[in-house]
């Protein structure tokens, strides 16, 4: 019997987050059982560290109730689940962040102030250039980011909590903590040791802002505006060659012209010298056949470096370097040996110094002074490669950088990477072509370094020789002893601090890992590796890796290539891409456009379960619009929230046992039905479509509330008898299978609900089955809806008579199949109780129809 003391006079959804989780962080409820698991019995997770920097956005909410349907499921199907939570606290974001926020800037040139105060706190930066901050020490700084992100992660986890991840807050990492440092220096040193990683100056991705490195991966291509300008390039006979630039600064670091070799026009060329207007160069006319044919006039400058392609033709038809831009993003003030002459050094002068801008319109108007100039500059909207975070176009400069081999110049490695993405089960499928077509367009190694200060260091130095120069190719590798290290304050292995800095000593690798380096070993950092080695046995490979489709390239395959070159495995059997949050204008939101919707509010408005049902609604893969004016899906779930509560409670006044027999055959029906149900939405979640499993729930529910209950409320208030203990024990029986087919999804209003006849939490009780209501619902599944109908029709003729749906009825007739009469005779008893009629009787018929309702006389 139910203890009706538990049920509330009045249940809401208010109050209900703190209430339960509470109470779920007390009970250890979704905590990860590590002594009683086994390897085949976990399902682990390999969650997403959201960036800690400033604030979650409704697409965190969106792809996280995702991964938290599924953790919930699989909980309840008796999987030891392991769902931890990262945070990705280092990197460029949370530099700026710390930058705008407290008004500073680093300079690693300062000592270190132990007792610095930041000039303010909880600036936006907007205001504030960049001249304007206060420079500190490296170590000053990252203090500041230290405290900074602290005190977001624990805004985040409170976000977090409200919103019902059953997260093991016991299981938590940070990308900046010692742990991440020891897994990520550790697997460095690893990839150095077999070859994988390497040191190479090479022409690099350059954003001038953050002066820092760029990955390909990193990348995204704007829209913007320029020109081509029409040039004239000299040959030895006296004739020109026509090309056209958008980049007419780089004509000093020409080193070729390029025409494709299948090109008419200039196959007479190949082989041939010319000279670059103004700087006087000599150089060459060569073949590639990544030259356009139908491109400007067919051919092209090459020059160090304009863009990626310029890197292409420089490597593989081995030209010469004439880099003329700097790390500020200037023009360095050292010409470039090819320019001799006097007017080449004099045109060259005026451009030292300059942005790149500013050298542009002064390389032009030297081009018209020299009658080199064919044409007006013609206005053209193109691609430019910028740095995904960053302002203002990349450069290509050459640096010394540290890489990790990727599959771009290595085709067995390529091969081995495109097989382990085949061996993981995407959902939904066609996501996979996104990394193979990724893998397969790679065209250089990963570049691992950048000159920042906020992120793992690279442990790494190197020896100076007699002249106190840096021997590069002779790097001195940190020992796993030594790990956590950062050589910028430790000696090297073999020597000690007095040595740094002078000739016969070393110096330390002042750059840090990118931050994907790191998080590109989430399973490993989750899970111990090489620090417990017992739970990364229980939990790698790992079930589920849950991201989103736009970094399929960055992180699910920097995952996917660590743990191949580390373990020759794919890192997860499953990966689940969740699709965009895009505005009511279809635009994907994001901070850059202003369209973002922080979800505090919304969860505050409405409440964590009708949020949760938004997101649950929308498949994996699928973009979800959404309107903070008028969000009706959210609307949606939050009634079908406060229904539970409401039918739950109705349902549990009845008196009678869950457990008694149904007997009835409209109560067997049902229970026919919600065992197809069970097995859908079974099915469905096992395919990782939750979508799906709610749907099919949610619209039994609907079905169960408004015709169910209604025809047998009048039979399970009776008297005690067989027929009222069979109703009841169906009611009952469908509430409890209800509320575990919705806790995965509304884990508020579900638990509450079920506590009021249960002990123990919903969230590890057994996830219904078929085979549980076997045997209980045998009467087929159509009676139920045949009695829906009659009683609808019913209902209408009063409606229709303009009578309240108490009125008595003297008389009705109903008509309908032979089969169909045959079974709505069965429910008779429960249409004439709520219907409130007298004489019910049925006839043969073509369709399903009542065809006379007879209301008592004076009604």
């Amino acid at each position: 019997m139910t203890d009706t003391s538990r049920i509330p006079d009045k249940p809401a959804l208010e109050g209900l987050e703190a209430k339960w989780g509470g109470s779920w962080e007390q009970s250890g409820t979704y905590r990860f059982d590590r002594e009683h698991a086994t390897r085949d019995s976990v399902y682990s997770i390999d969650t997403p560290p959201p960036t800690a920097s400033g604030s979650l956005h409704i697409g965190h909410v969106f792809s996280f109730t995702h991964t938290d349907v599924v953790a919930r499921y699989q909980r309840m199907r008796g999987r030891s689940v392991f769902y931890p939570m990262g945070w990705d606290d280092n990197g460029l974001p949370t530099e700026r962040r710390v930058q705008n926020y407290y008004g500073v800037r680093c300079d690693p040139s300062l000592p270190y102030d132990p007792d610095f105060a930041p000039p303010f706190e909880g600036g936006d930066g907007k205001s504030t250039k960049a001249a304007d901050q206060v420079p500190i020490s490296r170590r000053n700084f990252i203090e500041l980011c230290e405290r900074l992100t602290v005190e977001d992660e624990q805004q985040f986890e409170a976000l977090w909590r409200t919103l019902g991840l059953s997260v093991d807050w016991t299981q938590t990492y940070r990308t900046i903590a010692d742990e991440a440092l020891f897994t990520s220096q550790l697997a460095f040193i690893r990839n150095v040791e077999r070859g994988e990683a390497y040191q190479a100056l090479a022409p690099t991705l350059w954003d001038v802002t953050f002066r820092t490195a760029v990955a390909q991966a990193e990348l995204e291509d704007r829209e913007q505006a320029g020109h081509y300008h029409r040039v004239s390039f000299h040959r030895p006979d006296g004739g020109i060659v026509e090309i056209e630039t958008s980049r007419p600064e780089l004509i000093p670091a020409c080193v070729a012209l390029v025409a494709h070799p299948d090109d008419e026009r200039y196959q007479p060329l190949f082989g041939t010298t010319v000279t670059s207007p103004v700087f006087g160069v000599e150089v060459p006319v060569v073949a590639h056949h990544l030259a356009q044919k139908d491109k400007g006039t067919g051919i092209a400058m090459i020059c160090t470096f304009g863009d990626v392609t310029d890197v292409v033709w420089w490597r593989e038809l081995d030209l010469p370097n004439r880099a003329i831009i700097g790390f500020d993003g200037r023009v360095i003030a050292e010409a470039p040996d090819a320019i001799t002459s006097e007017a080449g050094l004099a045109a060259y002068a005026q451009l030292a110094g300059k942005t790149t801008f500013s050298a542009k319109q002064a390389v032009v108007e030297l081009l018209r002074e020299s009658g080199d100039l064919l044409a007006d500059p013609k206005a053209i909207t193109h691609p430019v490669k910028f740095f995904e975070k960053g302002d203002r176009p990349l450069e290509i400069v050459s640096t010394r950088q540290w890489y990790v081999v990727n599959g771009a110049r290595d085709e067995q490695l390529k091969e081995r990477l495109l097989e382990r993405g085949r061996q993981i089960s995407w959902h939904p499928d066609f996501m996979r072509v996104r990394y193979e077509n990724w893998v397969g367009g790679l065209s250089g190694d990963w570049l691992i370094s950048r000159q920042r200060f906020f992120g793992v260091p690279i442990p790494v130095w190197y020896p100076l020789d007699a002249e106190g120069n840096p021997v590069f190719d002779e790097p001195i590798v940190a020992t796993r002893e030594m790990l956590p290290v950062d050589p910028s304050s430790a000696p090297a292995p073999g020597y000690d601090e007095s040595q740094r800095g002078i000739a016969g000593g070393f110096i330390g690798e002042h750059d840090v890992m990118d931050t994907w380096a790191t998080s590109s070993l989430t399973p490993q950092l989750a899970g111990g590796w090489e620090r417990d080695p017992e739970l990364f046995d229980l939990v790698f490979p790992y079930s589920l890796r849950p991201q989103g489709q736009d970094i399929i390239r960055t992180w699910l395959f920097s995952t996917t290539l660590r743990a191949e070159l580390e373990h020759g495995v794919a890192p997860w059997s499953n990966a689940a891409i969740s699709g965009f949050i895009v505005d009511p204008d279809r635009k994907k939101m994001s901070k850059s456009k202003g369209n973002v919707v922080t979800p505090a509010g919304l969860l505050e408005q409405h409440g964590s379960d009708a949020v949760r049902y938004w997101a649950a609604s929308s498949r994996l893969g699928t973009d979800a619009a959404f309107d903070p004016q008028n969000p009706t899906q959210v609307k949606i779930g939050r009634r079908l929230a406060i229904k539970v509560l409401n039918a739950a409670k109705f349902i549990l006044t009845f008196e009678g046992a869950a457990d008694a027999e149904v007997t009835a055959p409209v109560d067997r029906s049902m229970l026919a039905g919600l065992a197809t149900v069970v097995q859908q939405a079974t099915r469905a979640l096992d395919a990782y479509d939750h979508a799906r499993a709610l749907e099919v729930a949610e619209t039994f529910f609907w079905t169960f509330c408004d015709d169910y209950l209604e025809l047998v409320k009048e039979r399970a208030y009776g008297d005690p008898s067989p027929e009222q203990a069979s109703a009841v024990a169906a009611l009952k029986t469908a509430l409890s299978t209800l509320l575990r087919l919705f806790a995965p999804v509304i884990p508020f209003a579900a638990e509450e609900a079920w506590s009021w006849s249960n002990e123990g939490s919903v969230h590890v009780a057994v996830w219904p089955t078929v085979d549980e209501l076997a045997g209980r619902g045998e009467a087929g599944v159509e009676l139920l809806e045949l009695a829906s109908l009659a009683l609808t029709g019913i209902r209408r003729a009063k409606t229709d008579a303009k009578a309240s749906q108490k009125t008595p009825v003297a008389r009705a007739v109903i008509a309908g199949p032979a089969d169909a009469i045959r079974l709505l005779e069965s429910a008779a008893g429960d249409l004439r109780a709520v219907g409130r009629i007298a004489e019910l009787s049925f006839v043969e018929g073509e369709e399903l129809a009542v065809v006379e309702v007879v209301l008592e006389q004076g009604e």
